[in-house]
């Protein structure tokens, strides 16, 4: 299970009032993760998720919600494979889910099954919550982070729900021309 997410410089994945603006493309993160075929997020996150990614799908011509320009074409191509790819959401309160590709599971314990079954990469999309959750559990064999130029001073810490002390070992990491870092860690 791989986590790919987007963090500021200052460990939040969204700001107070969950503003997500300051990442500029929530696809960039498909970029580090080859060969999946299973993507995994939490129930909090899925709704927004689900609306944003289906409206690309549907018509990469025009300005999804949450957005103000048309989508890129690594956005596009993240709706195109997300569409075709299996969701496991992970809720204790969502009652259905809309995408045709998702189902969802109870317990973050469930997903032990699904890491031992044979296939590729599962993509642990977020959010901060449920990674946090998968962390505490040992499912998480590698975090990616794009760490952005950008302090937040408040909101979702990335690891403020993990509940013990986590070394990780650095793989790489690679400097962009926006500023950004982006960092592999194993557990």
């Amino acid at each position: 299970m791989i986590a790919a997410l987007q963090v500021s410089l200052d460990g939040f994945t969204q700001g107070p009032h969950g503003e997500k603006d300051w990442a500029d493309s929530w696809a960039s993160a498909l970029e580090l993760i080859p060969d999946v075929d299973t993507f995994v997020l939490g129930g909090r996150m899925f709704p927004d998720y689900g609306e944003y990614w289906k409206a690309i799908q549907a018509n990469p011509e025009r300005v999804p919600p949450f957005q103000d320009r048309i989508p890129s074409q690594s956005e596009v191509a993240y709706a195109r494979l997300a569409a075709s790819t299996p969701h496991i959401v992970v809720s204790t309160t969502l009652e259905s889910v809309s995408w045709p590709t998702a189902k969802i599971i109870r317990d973050v314990v469930e997903l032990r099954t699904l890491k031992r079954q044979p296939g590729k990469n599962i993509y642990v999309v977020g959010g901060a919550t449920l990674v946090a959750s998968l962390l505490n559990e040992g499912l998480i064999d590698e975090l990616r982070l794009i760490v952005h130029p950008v302090v937040l001073g408040k909101g979702q810490a990335l690891f403020g729900g993990v509940n013990q002390r986590l070394s990780l070992d650095l793989v790489r990491a690679k400097s962009t021309d926006s500023g950004r870092v982006i960092a592999t860690y194993r557990t």
